[in-house]
C-alpha cells in the first residue's frame, strides 16, 4: 500500500502533523516509534502548554494528542522505523516488525534524546527532580536549591534562567574551565547566586523517591561533598534521532536536520522535518507541535502542486499540469 504521507514520530509534532494531515484529507499512517508520546511521556507536570490551565500530567497529553488525531481518522502503527530510503518515488520505509511502507511524502518527527551521565539514579528519579530542561521544569524548583551539570552555552542558559527562580544554582563542572562563549561565562560569574564547582564530577544524586541532594567527586583532590537540592539539571547535550537519515537528509555538525528558511522542507523533495529533531534551539512541546503543523501544511501543499494521486492499487502517478 502506498500513502500520500507517512509521519515518523509521536511526539507533540508528530501527532499535530498528523491532525493536520488527516484534516486536509490525505491518505496516511503514523509510526509511532519505539517510544510513543516521546519526551513527554517521562515528563511529570506540564504548565507552560496553552489550554491547560491547570496544568496537566505530560502521559496524559500526549493521550489528549493521540486521541485527537485518531478521532481525524489517523491510524497508528505502533513499531520503530530500521531502515529508510527516502530518495525514491515513493519513499520506502522498513520496520523493525517486518512491514514495508511506502509513501509519496515523508514527515520525519522522530525528536532528539538528551545525554545522561550514566547514573542509575538519573532513571530512577527522572521526572521526580531529575531534568534536562530547565524552560519545562524550573519552575518546581522556585525559591529552591538546584544543580546544573555542564559546561557549554547551554548549561550557562540554564543556570542563569534557574538563577531567575531558585534560591542557589549549583554549577558543576567538569573541566576547570569551561567551554561556553566568553559572554555566557561572564553573565553566569556575574551572578551571585551561581555558584561554580571546577573540576566536579557526579558520583550519585541522593533521594528515595525525590531528590534531595547530589555527591560530588573533585577530579583533583579525590574529595566528595554532599551538595543539598532539591532539582537536578543535566545539560551536556542533546542528541537528535536522526542515524538511520545519514547520507540522504542533510544534517548539521551535531547531527540535527537542516530544513530550508520559513518552512519544514529537507533537501530531498518530499521529505520533511518538524519538531526537536530539526531544533537545536528552543526544544520545546509548543515549538515542536507548531512545526507539526507547518510539516503537514508543506507537505499536503507540496503533495498538491505535483497533483499526486493515488490509485486503489496502491500505484501513484503524476498527472501533468
Amino acid at each position: 500500500m502506498t500513502y500520500d504521507v507517512a509521519i515518523i514520530g509521536s511526539g507533540p509534532a508528530g501527532y499535530t502533523a498528523a491532525i493536520y494531515a488527516a484534516r486536509a484529507g490525505l491518505k496516511l499512517i503514523l509510526i509511532a516509534g519505539p517510544e510513543p508520546g516521546g519526551q513527554l511521556t517521562k515528563t511529570s507536570e506540564v504548565e507552560n502548554f496553552p489550554g491547560y490551565p491547570n496544568g496537566i500530567l505530560g502521559p496524559e497529553m500526549m493521550e489528549d494528542f493521540r486521541k485527537q488525531a485518531e478521532r481525524f481518522g489517523t491510524p497508528i502503527i505502533y513499531d520503530m522505523v530500521e531502515k529508510a530510503e527516502l530518495r525514491t518515488s515513493p519513499k520506502v520505509l522498513w520496520l523493525s516488525g517486518g512491514d514495508e511502507i511506502h509513501a509519496e511524502a515523508v514527515i520525519i518527527a522522530t525528536g532528539s534524546s538528551p545525554k545522561w551521565l550514566g547514573l542509575e539514579a538519573e532513571r530512577r528519579l527522572y521526572g521526580a527532580g531529575v531534568s534536562a530542561c530547565a524552560v519545562c521544569d524550573g519552575f518546581f524548583y522556585r525559591g529552591q536549591p538546584v544543580a546544573v551539570v555542564g559546561g557549554g552555552d547551554t548549561a550557562c542558559e540554564e543556570a542563569l534562567y534557574l538563577s531567575k527562580l531558585c534560591s542557589e544554582v549549583h554549577m558543576l563542572v567538569r573541566r576547570d574551565e569551561m567551554r561556553a562563549s566568553k559572554v555566557m561565562q561572564d553573565r553566569v560569574k556575574n551572578t551571585p547566586n551561581i555558584h561554580i564547582h571546577w573540576n566536579t564530577v557526579t558520583v550519585d544524586i541522593l533521594g528515595e523517591r525525590f531528590v534531595e541532594g547530589v555527591r560530588v567527586q573533585n577530579r583533583l583532590t579525590g574529595e566528595e561533598k554532599v551538595i543539598p537540592i532539591k532539582g537536578f539539571f543535566v545539560a551536556i547535550g542533546h542528541q537528535p534521532n536522526t542515524e538511520i537519515f545519514r547520507g540522504q537528509v542533510d544534517l548539521d555538525a551535531q547531527g540535527y536536520i537542516i530544513t530550508k528558511p520559513k518552512s519544514t522542507e529537507t533537501n530531498l523533495e518530499g521529505v520533511f522535518a518538524a519538531g526537536d529533531v530539526q531544533d537545536p534551539v528552543y526544544r520545546q512541546a509548543i515549538t515542536a507541535a507548531a512545526s507539526g503543523c507547518m510539516a503537514a501544511l508543506d507537505a499536503e501543499r507540496w503533495l498538491t502542486t505535483r497533483k499526486h494521486l493515488l490509485h486503489t492499487d496502491g500505484t501513484s502517478h503524476i498527472v501533468p499540469s
